[in-house]
């Protein structure tokens, strides 16, 4: 009786980690967080936005592929521009070479002329385990309505190279052409490349 029990109370927190994971169809984890300026940031406050999760490390040459060329700031423009949300979120820890504390990330974004709504400290690594995040950049997009939308890569070309930037396909402006179009989105899931998020 006791092992059922056991095996009933297993399967439930299985359950419960599932639902919390960041599958396109579902709900996005709820989350709630500080950013590089001590205030705090909810993903509830942006109920009927669209909302981006970009997970970044600067050290990162994946992260640095991006910046480099000017593509995920632009990205990050134009979709601000036009009511998107958009999250950058560290979830280096602490104990790791490759963090950075909140004055000198927000610096690092400042020289790269980055426009995100908001840069997100999460050095527990809660909201990365919350979506499964496992490199930089891991990226999201979460409907209006708080539905993950989509998950993984940020383009088709898995390299650190900046030269391939230019040609190819970036699965979160295109996802997010569709969610702008009303149509679901195409391509909801790809596997994600890049470093290895430093979890403590």
């Amino acid at each position: 009786m006791k092992l059922a029990a056991v095996l009933v109370a297993s399967l439930a927190a299985l359950a419960s980690v599932a639902q919390a994971a960041a599958v396109p169809g579902q709900p996005a984890p709820a989350f709630r967080a500080t950013d590089v300026n001590g205030r705090a940031v909810s993903l509830a406050d942006f109920r009927g936005k669209t909302v981006v999760l970009e997970w970044n490390n600067p050290n990162c040459p994946f992260v640095q592929k991006h910046y480099s060329t000017g593509s995920m700031q632009g990205l990050q423009q134009t979709s601000t521009q036009a009511g998107v949300v958009w999250l950058a979120i560290n979830s280096t820890s602490q104990s790791h070479s490759d963090y950075l504390p909140p004055a000198r990330l927000a610096a690092w974004f400042a020289e790269q002329k980055a426009a995100p709504t908001a840069i997100v400290m999460d050095p527990k690594g809660d909201i990365g385990r919350a979506y499964s995040a496992r490199v930089t950049p891991h990226m999201f997009v979460i409907d209006p309505k708080g539905i993950v939308a989509y998950a993984g890569a940020i383009d088709d070309k898995r390299s650190a190279n900046p030269a391939d930037v230019p040609t190819s396909s970036n699965h979160v402006k295109a996802a997010l052409r569709d969610l702008a179009a009303g149509k679901a989105v195409a391509t909801a899931a790809t596997t994600a490349y890049g470093c290895t998020i430093k979890y403590e």
